[in-house]
């Protein structure tokens, strides 16, 4: 018998070709350069000394930047600690039908739309004594409140911060996660008398186990290199109590001008975010299937 041969078009590879030039000039080209940095050592724009892996020795014995990585591990995992169950809390009291249900959508989301930079100015005003909400009532009340003094306190606003910023986005990511499942497992739950608690934990959290490892990656790739809002707010300050990764990258390759040090860093910057999501998407895919036993005969 012959087999039919099934015909390959490779006009095809024309039709990606743009998006292949994108990715090539917005990431691969300035990862080369920066890859090439990083083993240079940069005398004057005209002049650099091979040094191997030297930087990366220097960058991996720095106390600064062990400092620095256990302030971010400590936000992120904090960040997520607490943006992740208010979302889904969120999204839960959100309503399902009506307009209601847009309103609270167009209200909830309005955080979103607010650019960065606009975030830090908006708590750096907040959290002011003399004027600002936050801080006029705290010390109203008696609590002796200054972000720009109190390492605790700047860094708790920050968290609070991007809570504030944030979690509406994984609370949209929820909703959309519950929208989803159909009527007939809660009609199902109703006849078997289950509780809500029991509806939650048997069908509402494994159906958005798939939106929620989405929220989880992205709030924490985005908390991990946070640098906008805590520069406007803090500016690192006071010390080094809100000085994050991509703060301590900026000071080494901008107010320092190491570049050799800053591509150093920004590559093992790279890997950590790589490493920590490729553990956060393992451990989620397994999240809920332990109980799974093999099928009944």
């Amino acid at each position: 018998m012959s087999q039919t041969v099934k015909p390959v078009n490779q006009k095809a590879w024309w039709l990606i070709l743009p998006v292949c030039i994108c990715v090539a000039f917005s990431a691969i080209i300035p990862l080369m350069t920066v890859v090439n940095y990083s083993v240079q050592d940069v005398i004057s724009p005209t002049r650099s000394v091979f040094v191997g892996t030297e930087w990366f020795a220097s960058v991996m014995q720095d106390s600064a930047l062990h400092d620095a990585l256990v302030r971010q591990l400590g936000f992120s995992l904090s960040v997520l600690a607490i943006e992740i169950p208010l979302g889904i809390l969120l999204a839960l009291c959100m309503p399902a039908t009506g307009w209601r249900a847009s309103a609270v959508l167009v209200l909830i989301a309005l955080s979103l739309l607010i650019p960065w930079n606009v975030v830090g100015t908006i708590w750096q005003i907040f959290g002011r004594a003399d004027i600002g909400l936050m801080g006029r009532t705290l010390h109203m009340m008696g609590i002796d409140y200054s972000y720009a003094a109190n390492p605790t306190h700047a860094w708790l606003t920050v968290l609070l911060m991007d809570v504030w910023h944030w979690t509406p986005l994984v609370a949209l990511l929820a909703y959309a996660g519950l929208r989803s499942i159909p009527d007939a497992y809660y009609q199902a739950a109703s006849i078997d008398g289950a509780s809500r608690l029991a509806v939650f934990r048997y069908i509402q959290l494994p159906k958005m186990r798939g939106v929620l490892m989405i929220a989880v990656l992205l709030r924490f790739m985005d908390s991990f290199m946070i640098y906008t809002e805590p520069f406007v707010l803090t500016g690192g300050g006071p010390g080094n109590a809100t000085t994050f990764l991509s703060q301590y990258l900026t000071q080494k390759a901008v107010g320092q001008f190491d570049l050799g040090p800053a591509a150093a860093f920004s590559l093992i910057y790279f890997l950590i975010i790589l490493l920590f999501c490729f553990i956060l998407y393992s451990w989620m895919q397994r999240v809920g299937t332990q109980d799974k036993g093999p099928a009944h005969e």
